[in-house]
C-alpha cells in the first residue's frame, strides 16, 4: 500500500524549544547582533571575524542542544507516513530525533563552504577560522543562507509542497519569505495543520486547522492523531 505523503515544514520555534535562540524580525537582532553585520553579505565582506565568532558560537549551541518531543513526534510519522521535512532550522536535530528526508532551505551549521564557490561544502563541526581555506584557496564560510542571497532548494521544496496530501506548519510566524510562501503551492483540498502558540494570519489558507500550543505540546498530540487515523 503506498504511503500518504506528508509534508513538514518547521520553523524557529521548533528549534527554539531545544534552547537554540532564535532570531524574530520584532526587533532586528540575533543574540544582540544586528542582522546585518552577521547575517548578509556585506557583514561578511565588512567583517569576517565577527561573522565566524557568531556562527562559531551558534555551531557549538547546537552540538550542546538535543532533540525535543516536537522533533521526535514529526520523526516518528514515517511509522505510517512517506514524510519530508522542510525547515527554515539550521541545526541538525531534525536529524538527530530520526527524520530520513530533510530539506534545509536556510543552510546547516554543521557544515562549512568555499566563499567562492557554493557548490563546495564540508561536514565542519570545529570552529571555522581565518584563514581556514577551501581546495581552491579561498576562505571557508559558514553553510548558511544569508539575507539577501538566492535560497537554492526553494524550488525543491516547492514540488515537495505541491505532492503533499498532508501539510503540517509548526513553529513559524509565516512571516520570512520565500520560505513564508511554500503553503501557497499546497493544493486547496489538502488538510492543512498549524502548530503555533502565537497563530498568525491564515485567513488566505484553505482547509487549515490551527493547534495554538508550543511545538513539544501541540506536535505529539496531533501525530498520535493522524497515526491512529491510518
Amino acid at each position: 500500500m503506498t504511503r500518504k505523503k506528508i509534508v513538514v515544514l518547521t520553523g524557529a520555534g521548533v528549534s527554539a524549544e531545544s534552547g537554540l535562540r532564535t532570531f524574530r524580525d520584532s526587533d532586528g537582532l540575533w543574540e544582540e547582533h544586528r542582522i546585518e553585520d552577521v547575517a548578509s553579505p556585506d557583514g561578511w565582506k565588512r567583517n569576517p571575524q565577527l561573522v565566524l565568532d557568531f556562527y562559531n558560537q551558534r555551531r557549538r549551541d547546537v552540538l550542546n542542544a538535543q532533540p525535543n518531543a516536537g522533533h521526535l513526534a514529526i520523526a516518528q510519522l514515517e511509522n505510517k507516513f512517506d514524510v519530508t521535512v522542510i525547515t527554515q532550522n539550521i541545526d541538525d536535530l531534525h536529524e538527530r530525533a530520526g527524520s530520513k528526508k530533510i530539506i534545509h532551505l536556510h543552510g546547516e551549521i554543521l557544515k562549512s563552504r568555499s566563499s567562492v564557490d557554493a557548490k563546495l561544502i564540508y561536514d565542519y563541526v570545529a570552529d571555522i577560522q581565518l584563514g581556514d581555506k577551501c581546495e581552491k584557496g579561498s576562505q571557508i564560510r559558514p553553510h548558511i543562507v544569508w539575507f539577501n542571497e538566492a535560497v537554492p532548494m526553494i524550488e525543491v521544496a516547492a514540488r515537495e509542497v505541491a505532492g503533499a496530501e498532508i501539510i503540517i506548519v509548526a513553529g513559524t510566524s509565516l512571516q520570512v519569505y520565500p520560505a513564508a510562501g511554500l503553503i501557497n503551492y499546497s493544493h486547496p483540498t489538502v488538510p492543512k495543520f498549524l502548530v503555533d502558540p502565537n497563530i498568525p494570519d491564515v485567513s488566505y489558507v484553505r482547509n487549515i486547522t490551527c493547534i495554538a500550543k508550543k511545538g513539544s505540546e501541540g506536535l505529539p498530540e496531533l501525530v498520535e492523531a493522524l497515526l491512529i487515523q491510518v
